[in-house]
Formats: structure tokens, C-alpha cells, sequence
């Protein structure tokens, strides 16, 4: 295996794991909920929300960065 097998991977392992992270996290809108007044105004923050975040935000800088290098051609053995 090559180091551009090894990025490659490592994109396509973190693109799917994006996906699913983005599947997995709750809706922020409240929708057509929110003109009864049903919306809560004030809600906590979970921790295994935060967590989500954090590793969704990881995933995403490490999407766009390997995005950028494979792109760019700088793995190519010119």
C-alpha cells in the first residue's frame, strides 16, 4: 500500500463517518412546533451532543484538509 492508498482511505472512512455523525444528531428547528408555542426556549446542552459535535467538527477539518492534498496532486510520485 501506497501512501496515496493510506489518504485515500483515511478521506473515504471520514466522508462516511460524516454522514452517519449528520444522520445522527437532533434537529435544531422546532418547525411548525414553535408557532404554538410548544418550542422550548431554554434547553441544556447534552454531553453526548457536545461530544457529537466535536467529532463531527473533526471529521469535517479532516474531510476538507485530505480533500485539499489529494486535489492538489502532492502525493503523486512525479
Amino acid at each position: 500500500m501506497t501512501v496515496l492508498n493510506v489518504v485515500e482511505t483515511i478521506w473515504s472512512l471520514s466522508a462516511l463517518g460524516m454522514i452517519v455523525l449528520v444522520l445522527l444528531h437532533s434537529p435544531k428547528g422546532d418547525g411548525i412546533g414553535g408557532i404554538g408555542g410548544q418550542a422550548q426556549l431554554f434547553t441544556s446542552a447534552k454531553s453526548a451532543e457536545t461530544a457529537l459535535n466535536r467529532v463531527t467538527w473533526i471529521l469535517s477539518i479532516t474531510f476538507i484538509s485530505l480533500t485539499v492534498v489529494l486535489s492538489a496532486g502532492w502525493l503523486v510520485a512525479k
